[in-house]
């Protein structure tokens, strides 16, 4: 009875905080279902149809993919080295001090969101995937490093124990007992966040960081519809894409 009371206390807590924030936001959505409003969001869609395919965008197109791609190959691949060298310390391998110090910073890179990375490296960087690329491997540092040093302490210790026993060194043990358990689950992460990164690196264009994102940004703006439908088209098939192409790759790991 105790349980059924706290529950639904809660529940009635949850439904006060969002007619709350009904009310203070002010959303009128009885705007959305007017004829104007109707007209003006079908005056919109229509727009974006059909998408542009000349030749000369196509290309533009083929390129900002490519750009794309490579923001977020380069940024995962910098955060994968990086946090495969963070998490040694993360994981307690080189000091309780060093792991509560190393902790602490990739809890910091990692709750920086990528478009907040990415604005600050703008300003640092100026616009370009230079930008877009520090930010995701900023970013990527913070969730690899901590995800490899969970693996890391969880693998069993047995095999680089013995090598330190039989006289090899702590690089050698490392190599030969431990890496091989936790290599499989840190690709696996690897390409998990590769996939993420792609929709990310997509997004990042928007405060400058160049690919796909940037030119829906710029198409948008100037409201060529077509054109940005036919960006959107090819950010959705670089996605599948890929996603298709990690998820078999994660699949043959396991």
């Amino acid at each position: 009875m105790k349980r059924t009371l706290l529950n639904a206390l809660t529940l009635t807590l949850l439904c006060a905080a969002v007619a709350a924030s009904f009310i203070w936001l002010q959303l009128d959505f009885s705007s959305l279902v007017t004829a104007d409003g109707r007209e003006q969001m079908a005056r919109y869609v229509a727009a974006f149809f059909p998408p542009n395919t000349s030749p000369a965008w196509l290309a533009k197109l083929w390129q900002g993919a490519l750009e794309t791609l490579a923001i977020s190959a380069i940024g995962t691949l910098l955060a994968a080295l990086f946090g495969a060298a963070l998490s040694l310390l993360a994981a307690g391998r080189m000091g309780t001090l060093a792991r509560s110090f190393c902790r602490l910073l990739l809890n910091a890179l990692r709750s920086v969101p990528e478009l907040v990375w990415a604005a600050l490296m703008v300003l640092a960087a100026g616009l370009g995937p230079f930008a877009g690329t520090l930010a995701l491997a900023l970013h990527t540092t913070g969730v690899l490093g901590r995800l490899f040093a969970e693996a890391l302490e969880n693998t069993p210790t047995a095999p680089a124990t013995a090598l330190r026993e039989a006289g090899a060194g702590r690089i050698v043990a490392f190599l030969y007992g431990t890496l091989p358990g936790v290599l499989p689950q840190w690709l696996s992460y690897t390409l998990y966040r590769w996939e993420n990164n792609i929709r990310m690196a997509a997004v990042l264009g928007f405060v400058g960081a160049g690919g796909l994102g940037q030119m829906l940004h710029v198409t948008l703006s100037l409201f060529q519809q077509s054109k940005a439908s036919s960006v959107i088209i090819a950010m959705l098939a670089m996605v599948l894409l890929v996603d298709a192409l990690s998820g078999w790759l994660r699949a043959r790991l396991g």
